[in-house]
């Protein structure tokens, strides 16, 4: 029998286009249990490496013969071993490519839309760690909205489009991952926006991000609308007057938690103002683009995550709650576990830290953390 690798690509397509697929995980139990590679078809079983030392014996029976059996770990040698053993026995079975750490890092480029000018839009899906980035295109010009820290992935498809990136954005300061927006816009000569609320402990030279700020990409618009809560200074965007990329205040099935930075309790206010009044006050037809999903149900069958305001104010459970207090209650109390290391990521993004690569990759292990479950 034969063993292959799996790249996080391939991995990705099963997942999206809703394949079967069972995952062997031979990462310890509560590795698994706080993480793992989600997908709607997908069938799991958690054995740790050590047990299958001696042998596969123990697990042949639990594994299915008629749909594609990939093992994963960590970093792949302990995948690859278990994979070599079950070929060993009989059984085709594939390891993934760089395990979870190049799961998590994985981006899936999806073409959102044909823009009115004749520009692009394009989301970048990060399915192992539910991160969302953008990219508009118009006129050989090119702005970055929220990218993760793979830079050279923004910079590549910048490049194959044939655009130059002259605007670089953040929402927010993001608590979850190391962003790279400076990375790229120190690249590329381009203008990085951060919002002021946001930036007053920041190292480093930044354009202020502001309400209002209108951004030409081409002949396309960006238009930035202040939208507190997640933090003091979460900014939306207007792109074409058709999309609302919402950053970390409103997600498909959940709204953003205000705790990440200690301030829970100063900060339900504006996200209450900001999803049941500002967000309110704007066209159900625009199309929420945010920057985190939280399960699998939220991509669509296209490999995107959007879905229209309208819809969300009708379905979405954080926007259903009338009462004040129990709004309040809502997003302050019972809240899900913050993201690993989240303190020392915002001190990367403020530029007070400047950890290694490895450090980085360590840092941002683990699953998305910044909704209101």
């Amino acid at each position: 029998m034969t063993v292959r690798m799996m790249k996080p690509q391939e991995v990705a397509r099963f997942s999206i286009d809703r394949k079967p697929l069972f995952i062997l995980d031979v990462r310890n139990e509560d590795a698994f249990a706080d993480w793992k590679i989600e997908g709607e078809s997908f069938d799991y079983l958690n054995v740790p490496y050590f047990e299958l030392l001696d042998g596969v014996d123990m697990i042949k029976e639990k594994l299915p013969t008629d749909r594609e059996l990939l093992v994963v770990c960590a970093k792949e040698g302990s995948s690859q071993m278990v994979a070599e053993m079950l070929s060993e026995e009989g059984m085709d079975a594939a390891y993934l490519e760089g395990g979870m750490k190049s799961w998590s890092e994985y981006l899936e480029p999806i073409k959102i839309a044909d823009l009115k000018s004749g520009g692009e839009l394009y989301q970048f899906v990060r399915l192992g760690k539910g991160c969302l980035s953008y990219m508009v295109i118009d006129d050989n010009e090119a702005a970055v909205i929220d990218a993760t820290r793979m830079t050279d992935v923004f910079l590549a498809f910048a490049n194959e489009k044939g655009a130059a990136i002259q605007h670089v954005f953040d929402t927010h300061l993001h608590a979850d991952h190391i962003s790279g927006g400076r990375t790229i816009a120190e690249a590329t000569n381009a203008a990085y926006y951060l919002p002021s609320e946001d930036a007053e402990e920041v190292v480093f030279d930044y354009t202020p991000l502001t309400d209002g700020l209108k951004v030409n990409v081409g002949k396309t618009l960006i238009e930035a609308a202040f939208s507190p809560g997640h933090t003091s200074g979460s900014t939306s965007f207007i792109i074409d007057d058709a999309y609302l990329l919402t950053g970390d205040i409103l997600f498909i099935d959940s709204i953003g938690r205000p705790d990440l930075a200690g301030k829970a309790e100063d900060w339900v206010g504006d996200l209450r103002t900001t999803l049941y009044s500002r967000y309110e006050e704007l066209s159900g037809k625009l199309v929420v683009l945010p920057a985190h999903f939280m399960e699998m149900n939220e991509v669509n069958s296209d490999g995107s995550v959007a879905k229209k305001l309208g819809a969300l104010f009708a379905e979405n459970h954080g926007l259903q709650v009338d009462d004040e207090q129990k709004f309040r209650s809502l997003v302050t109390e019972n809240l899900p576990p913050q993201p690993n290391a989240y303190q020392e990521i915002r001190q990367t993004n403020m530029g007070a830290l400047t950890p290694d690569s490895e450090t980085q990759r360590e840092m941002e292990i683990g699953p998305n953390r910044c909704a209101v479950r």
